[in-house]
């Protein structure tokens, strides 16, 4: 039989030890999460849209009912002492309360545990520019620049400032000082809280997600004033970050917003969680562009679509194409073909690679 749901605590603790990374509320199911990139029902009785908003509002203060009745949407963290964090988002769906959670672990992982390539410590060291963490929903973008800023902690004197929505990993002052600033509670917008950064002093800033206008323009200008800027951006490969940023200003301005971002930008590296083909864990695939001279010119030219050649060819600059990634992945037998292909941005390019279209037609 199916279990009573006693507290959404209960629901977190399960999460936890089933390792999870999601937990999904929402009425007419069983609670759902996410273990090794898969949705799984928990074995806990099916929510009416009354037991969602109960165990939803039971972690919610007065002032943030009041915000979610008004705006119909509420994001925030949420700690269990004894276990982890959660990244907490309530919205309303077809009129009813919905949840989901993102386990976010007290300890923060290093780069060896994360499988990260090496050249991503290279550029958590750099002095100044412009560094691009980017990917689906999901694919781990927040632990990787967590992992960057606990590595600068540990190697390096600088002033850190981390502008988060909300606040995820918590970081302790070690080499460096860390100040951690969360929309909502410690400022009013991403925006906002980068205008007033040029006031307090920061060597290093982490954007957690650059989402308009003038978040862009700001981490740009910081870029090329001697800071070193690490921000997220939901794109499929690099090419289509430089075009994401591009795009974000009005036609009037992208000629002067290409010459100023191929000065800025440093890096761009893509990440992907991909099961592994026992379905028993995630297998990390990274992009990886390290912006050189050449990779400047086609930004300063308008030519994005060049850019996978260059950095398919790249390698003695540390440069990894997505397809290369998948490729070595797969014949490697970690990942399956079909899941390489669902993860490759040039399907048809991959295919050819792998001499394997006959076989996966016929599937």
């Amino acid at each position: 039989m199916p279990e009573n749901i006693a507290s959404i605590d209960q629901l977190f603790r399960c999460v936890h030890k089933e390792k999870a990374s999601d937990l999904i509320l929402t009425e007419g199911v069983p609670p759902q999460a996410r273990i090794n990139g898969l949705l799984e029902s928990l074995d806990f009785e099916t929510l009416s849209p009354r037991k969602t908003k109960e165990l939803a509002y039971s972690i919610l203060t007065k002032q943030q009912i009041d915000i979610f009745e008004k705006e119909k949407d509420l994001g925030f963290s949420y700690v269990m002492e004894e276990l982890c964090r959660f990244r907490v988002n309530i919205y309303i769906q077809r009129g009813s309360v919905a949840l989901t959670a993102r386990l976010i672990p007290f300890e923060i992982p290093t780069f060896e545990s994360l499988g990260l390539p090496e050249i991503i410590k290279d550029f958590a060291l750099r002095s100044h520019g412009l560094f691009i963490m980017s990917g689906p929903v999901g694919c781990g973008k927040s632990t990787t620049l967590a992992a960057m800023v606990d590595y600068i902690n540990s190697t390096k004197r600088a002033h850190v400032i981390c502008i988060e929505d909300p606040i995820e990993y918590l970081h302790r002052s070690r080499m460096s000082a860390i100040d951690q600033r969360e929309i909502g509670c410690d400022a009013l917008s991403f925006a906002q809280a980068l205008r007033s950064v040029f006031r307090q002093n920061p060597d290093i800033i982490m954007i957690g997600e650059i989402r308009d206008l003038e978040t862009m323009q700001l981490a740009l200008t910081l870029a090329e004033t001697g800071h070193l800027i690490l921000a997220t951006l939901h794109t499929q490969d690099a090419a289509s970050a430089i075009n994401r940023i591009v795009d974000v200003f009005p036609a009037t301005q992208q000629e002067q917003i290409r010459v100023q971002l191929a000065m800025a930008l440093i890096g761009v590296v893509v990440q992907r969680l991909i099961p592994d083909t026992e379905k028993s864990g995630l297998v990390l695939a990274c992009e990886i562009m390290n912006v050189n001279d050449a990779i400047r010119s086609l930004i300063r030219d308008n030519q994005p679509q060049q850019i996978y050649s260059v950095i398919q060819t790249g390698k003695a600059d540390g440069m990894v194409s997505i397809n290369n990634a998948l490729e070595e992945l797969f014949k490697s037998g970690r990942i399956t073909l079909e899941d390489a292909i669902a993860n490759s941005s040039r399907p048809k390019d991959l295919l050819k690679r792998l001499g394997g279209a006959l076989k996966y037609d016929k599937r």
